[in-house]
């Protein structure tokens, strides 16, 4: 038994080597120039970094603009990463530093202005992708139009939760980063980063037990089985949220 576990530890350490050597190719043809590198970061990394911002930010063309200002300074920036943290950890970095910088910037200005685009009844301007992937075929239509009434509140009601406690959960329930990844990205230690996440899910919580008590009739919901789980769907077609019947 203990020779099997430490072949699993030696596996996982070698996985861990692998994963690490691929990262720094990948790293170096950046550095380097290479389209085709730069290619594949925008394609696994865009819309990821969209959501995380989008979910700070709350208005789609200013988390549009902002994704592309964090590629830019990635672009500009790669030749001075040198691998302290790893490039996920580093570009989400930039994403919340840009997100939070747009964000105060917005307070100041853009508040005081009066927007003219057209209402979206509340609609998540997230991908079709994630959207659709949040629909499970084999459920009834009554099923799954409870279940988007559902995802759509709980993203309502997590744009009313206040930073850092906001972005503490994004990172922790939708994008199921580590606490050691999150502490890296926020720059604050391993025990402020799991304060900030249980004092978000407690905010969403409490934001949320009135709409459950209310609609919980009508959706077959019991106000205390809202908790937090892993793999749950309720939110995001990746989030952690989870309201039981």
């Amino acid at each position: 038994m203990a020779s099997m576990a430490g072949a699993a530890n030696v596996g996982d350490f070698a996985s861990a080597i692998g994963v690490r050597a691929e990262e720094a190719t990948i790293i170096a043809e950046l550095k380097a120039g290479s389209e085709d590198a730069y290619a594949w970061l925008v394609g696994e990394f865009h819309q990821p970094v969209y959501s995380v911002i989008y979910r700070i930010l709350t208005d789609p063309a200013d988390a549009a603009d902002t994704t592309q200002e964090v590629f830019l300074k990635v672009f500009r920036g790669m030749k001075y990463f040198h691998g302290e943290s790893s490039l996920k950890t580093w570009i989400y970095r930039i994403a919340i530093h840009e997100a939070s910088n747009r964000r105060r910037w917005w307070f100041r200005h853009k508040s005081k202005e009066t927007s003219v685009e057209p209402e979206t009844n509340g609609e998540h301007p997230l991908t079709a992708a994630e959207n659709t992937a949040f629909v499970d075929k084999r459920k009834s239509p009554f099923e799954n139009a409870a279940e988007r009434e559902l995802q759509l509140r709980v993203e309502e009601e997590l744009r009313q939760v206040p930073e850092p406690y906001r972005t503490a959960v994004v990172l922790r329930d939708i994008e199921e980063l580590s606490y050691e990844e999150i502490a890296d990205i926020t720059q604050v230690s391993l025990g402020t980063v799991k304060s900030r996440i249980t004092r978000g899910r407690d905010a969403l919580r409490t934001r949320l037990k009135e709409y459950v008590k209310q609609a919980g009739t009508t959706l077959g919901l019991d106000v205390e089985g809202l908790r937090f789980r892993p793999r749950g769907v309720v939110g995001s077609a990746r989030a952690r949220i989870e309201v039981t019947p």
